[in-house]
């Protein structure tokens, strides 16, 4: 029987992108109905396997979306949008693969389903962009969410803090408000899969926290404090408001876990300003 591992690896090595959605929800699929063994045998790649486009830009070096009104821009959205998905299904399956073996089995339950999803999401997407003339790789991106896998691939606990709680809830806090600006543009269909979105990244955040806080547990941490410890070691952007506290609370992300960390961000943004310096 085909193992947990091999069938992660799998996932991350397929590069087209319509290879990587149907063996991600294949491999979801074989979980779920007992087709995988719960063994972890095979070491994930050190980068997951990548389509010729799009070209992957320092994050610096993207340009400027503009305003959401414009065809041009909301193109420009959606395929950075796809980005994030096409990245979410490699981040799911690698912290499964790569971590599975030190949690129960209900932390694959939770990333396979988290896979399955971001596959989903990214196909929702790039149907969309293709009804608007384009799809996904016309435009650059950027390597900045697989440079948190890099940077946490040592520790279970800080790839958790990092990218469900840390990059994933920052959609819950941006989601609503582009939502709102696709609808006044009246394109309620991309509208509509940002809801979709952002009513299953609720869980994934809160899959996030549920394991952190598992994982915090067993080796005697307090969850709040070792998050913001291990944020600030290896985050290297700002956490900031606005926040949607709502959704974060909804997924166990409650404010003492941020809020300081954002707190902190602020006064040193206007210390240095005060300086004259800049961040």
């Amino acid at each position: 029987m085909d193992s947990v591992a091999a069938a992660a690896r799998r996932v991350l090595l397929a590069a087209r992108p319509i290879d990587k959605v149907m063996t991600a929800r294949a491999v979801a699929r074989a979980w779920a109905q007992g087709s995988l063994a719960h063994r972890f045998d095979a070491a994930m790649p050190d980068r997951p396997a990548r389509p010729a486009a799009p070209a992957l830009l320092p994050p610096t070096a993207m340009p400027r979306r503009g305003k959401v009104g414009s065809q041009r821009s909301r193109i420009a959205m959606l395929h950075a949008l796809a980005h994030i998905e096409f990245n979410a299904i490699d981040l799911a399956f690698d912290l499964l693969g790569r971590f599975g073996a030190g949690f129960p089995r209900a932390f694959v339950d939770d990333w396979m389903r988290v896979g399955a999803e971001e596959a989903i999401h990214f196909a929702m997407v790039d149907r969309r962009l293709r009804q608007l003339g384009t799809g996904y790789g016309d435009l650059p991106a950027h390597d900045g969410l697989w440079e948190a896998a890099e940077a946490t691939v040592d520790d279970p606990l800080a790839r958790l803090a990092i990218v469900p709680m840390v990059l994933e809830a920052r959609g819950l806090d941006v989601t609503p408000a582009i939502r709102e600006r696709l609808q006044a543009a009246g394109d309620s269909r991309s509208s509509a899969i940002l809801g979709r979105i952002l009513a299953d990244e609720i869980g994934h955040v809160a899959a996030g926290v549920r394991w952190f806080r598992h994982g915090c547990a067993a080796q005697r941490f307090e969850p709040a404090i070792h998050w913001k410890k291990l944020v600030e070691a290896r985050f290297r952007g700002p956490i900031k408001p606005p926040f949607n506290d709502s959704a974060r609370g909804e997924a166990g992300l409650t404010p003492d876990f941020y809020k300081e960390v954002a707190e902190r961000n602020g006064a040193k943004h206007n210390a240095l300003v005060a300086a004259g310096g800049h961040l």
